[in-house]
């Protein structure tokens, strides 16, 4: 069939504008390069990114919101998933849609800081094929997509760092639907326009970057990452630093092949609630922290990696290759699979080539004078701002009420279970008095709300401090100079011992009983009256902040700190007088010169250690649900050691002391 000249016109007209308008329509879209590059048959790997945003309130606020869109504008097939407690943050992913997720399972801070260690070990639980962390203000730009799919064609497992740029001035923001950049004025911007027109600025020695890796059932390195807390500083050079010292990755910077930056506003600081905003150097010490354990875990202290050693991901020409500025040689990108892999496959001997695009990456290394080694030779000492009153303030309900709890150092697992259990009994209301430094500087390393008794017994022994020791005797009289100090100070007090398990929550129970009134748990274990001679537990008891309770620990205080025996024999002598003359039936004592009420708690909700001999039962959990038990005492047994076994045991236990976190549920 012939076909005319007109007609022959025709086809080639239609074919330049069907191109033309194919050209615009690509170059329209924010993820216009990772389209490009998924037009052939390359598998498109899940990635998802995971963040911890600040509460989303101000210009703070404002920038997250336009980096986390940015990041959903890199691609269609993108995840997000920020690890937050903030409700602003969980109206931001509602509004978002299925694409950003919130998660809250992870470990916090009193203040409510995630920590990094949960967060990744969190990460692993979703199903991904690249993990992508990053800074929750940071604004992607160009080549995050494609630089990934070029990575996950890699025959091995590998983690990619990218520094960032940062501005002070940002003028862009994105279009209602998410898919164009737009200027201050409202007209659209093209990328490429809108890069040309930005002044950018490395943040040299920044531990603010972009790391990737694939395999998220893979370990990154031989070890345990400490308790840091995200973005506070170090976490991300430490990983790097131990990722390349055990070999287990290949590790390559891709800061020339993704374009990502963050505002540099310096006037917005508020980075926790209002409760505690007024408190002053709240970053640095949270800053100073991460340096200690930058500095006692690891090899970062004295092995720091070189930087500029590290291959360097670059896009010369629209080809992908791998470069060794240092040795001036470039590798290409294989697209195939490697059948091994190790550092001396990459530096294997190949043809120098693109040489300018060599120089030009020469011109631009960074990072060379940053020796954070040095930095945590010189650390200072580490101490949280927050006094006693201070921590009152931000840790108390809406009842005045706090949770007390006295630990020392032979002693800072079991603190941490029973922290976890109230985490995850949603109790936020809790307070640590730490007897010694090394209880004080751990629990501050955990983000606990404590504080330091420095008129404790200053020889506290860190194993032998048990019931009936000497050592347990003075410290036991800590216990109540601290709940009365706190009473005066117009708080409530729940105290409780850190080998008390918590089934649920019993101060709703407990703040039923009205004024004058003491709530105290029964030692006694057999049958009949709870409220025998010396059977009062001063480990597990409510106290309210009014005058007659505040004028009965005086008396007990006083007591004890004449007696040569523990607290625990004061209360009972003090308030139901000795030998029990005090008694009222066979669960009160009223004690005169006061006028308090000690009223005894009701064994089967608060049971001691003996108590229907619980703690042997097969099923512990299973036994305290049939007596309706709110708390089980772990006492009535000698020695730390196997009240930790019984504990542990029983799996009434919340704290994974190897990884430094609370456990899940799996």
């Amino acid at each position: 069939m012939k076909v005319s000249r007109v007609g022959l016109w025709s086809i080639w007209l239609y074919g330049v504008v069907f191109i033309l308008l194919s050209v615009y329509f690509i170059q329209s879209l924010p993820f216009r390069d990772e389209i490009l590059f998924d037009s052939g048959d390359v598998a498109n790997p899940k990635i998802t990114i995971f963040s911890a945003p600040t509460p989303y309130s101000g210009s703070a606020g404002k920038r997250q919101t336009l980096a986390i869109r940015s990041w959903l504008a890199s691609s269609p097939h993108l995840t997000v998933v920020l690890f937050t407690q903030d409700p602003l943050a969980a109206s931001f992913a509602s509004a978002s849609g299925s694409r950003v997720l919130i998660d809250s399972s992870v470990d916090f801070t009193f203040l409510g800081t995630p920590f990094f260690h949960s967060m990744v070990e969190r990460s692993r639980a979703f199903e991904t094929d690249i993990s992508v962390f990053v800074n929750s203000e940071t604004v992607l730009l160009s080549g995050f997509i494609s630089t990934l799919y070029h990575a996950y064609k890699l025959d091995n497992d590998w983690l990619l760092v990218a520094s960032l740029r940062n501005v002070s001035y940002f003028p862009f923001h994105f279009d209602d639907s998410g898919r164009h950049w737009l200027r201050e004025d409202g007209n659209p911007i093209k990328l490429q326009e809108m890069m040309l027109e930005q002044n950018w600025e490395w943040s040299d020695c920044d531990d603010r970057m972009l790391m990737a890796w694939n395999s998220r059932n893979a370990a990154l390195f031989n070890g345990v990452i400490p308790p840091f807390l995200f973005g506070k500083g170090i976490h991300n050079h430490w990983i790097i630093n131990e990722v390349v010292s055990s070999e287990f990755r290949f590790v390559f910077d891709a800061s020339w092949t993704i374009s990502c930056l963050y505002l540099n506003d310096h006037g917005d600081q508020s980075n926790h609630s209002e409760d505690i905003s007024s408190f002053s150097n709240i970053g640095s010490w949270e800053n100073v922290g991460n340096a200690h354990l930058g500095a006692s875990y690891g090899s970062l202290l004295f092995k720091e990696i070189d930087y500029s050693s590290l291959l360097k991901l670059v896009n010369c020409d629209g080809k992908y290759l791998f470069v060794d500025t240092k040795e001036d040689t470039t590798y290409p990108f294989r697209d195939q699979k490697l059948s091994v892999w190790s550092r001396r496959i990459l530096h294997s001997k190949t043809k120098k080539k693109n040489v300018a695009c060599v120089n030009n990456i020469k011109t631009k290394e960074r990072m060379s004078n940053c020796s954070f080694g040095n930095q945590l030779k010189y650390l200072v000492p580490l101490d949280s701002p927050f006094s006693l009153e201070s921590l009152l303030l931000a840790t108390a309900d809406e009842n005045q009420t706090i949770v007390l709890a006295v630990a020392g150092y032979s002693y800072k697992d079991m603190l941490m279970s029973w922290v976890c259990r109230l985490r995850r009994l949603h109790v936020r209301n809790f307070l640590i008095c730490a007897l010694d430094k090394e209880t004080y500087e751990f629990s501050v390393l955990q983000g606990l709300p404590v504080f330091y008794d420095p008129s404790a017994p200053s020889n506290i022994s860190f194993n032998d401090c048990h019931f009936g020791t000497t050592c347990f005797q003075r410290v036991t009289k800590v216990k109540s100079r601290m709940v009365l100090k706190i009473l005066k100070l117009g708080y409530n007090v729940l105290f409780s011992d850190v080998d008390v398990y918590w089934f649920s929550n019993p101060l709703p129970t407990l703040s039923s009983f009205g004024p004058a009134i003491l709530l105290a748990q029964s030692d006694e274990y057999r049958a009949g009256p709870v409220n025998l001679p010396r059977r009062l537990n001063s480990g597990f008891y409510f106290a309210r902040s009014d005058v007659s309770t505040i004028a009965a620990m005086e008396k007990v205080v006083k007591h004890a700190a004449n007696s040569s025996l523990s607290e625990q024999p004061s209360f009972y002598d003090t308030l139901c007088g000795v030998g029990g003359s005090y008694r009222i039936g066979d669960d009160r004592c009223v004690e005169p010169e006061t006028n308090l009420t000690v009223q005894f708690l009701d064994r089967n909700l608060f049971p001691n250690g003996a108590y229907l001999e619980l703690w042997q039962k097969k099923n512990v959990k299973e036994a305290c649900a049939k007596h309706g038990c709110l708390i089980l005492h772990n006492n009535w047994i000698s020695g730390r050691m196997k009240k930790l076994e019984r504990q542990v045991s029983s799996g009434l236990w919340e704290y994974d002391n190897g990884k430094r976190m609370c456990c899940k549920d799996t």
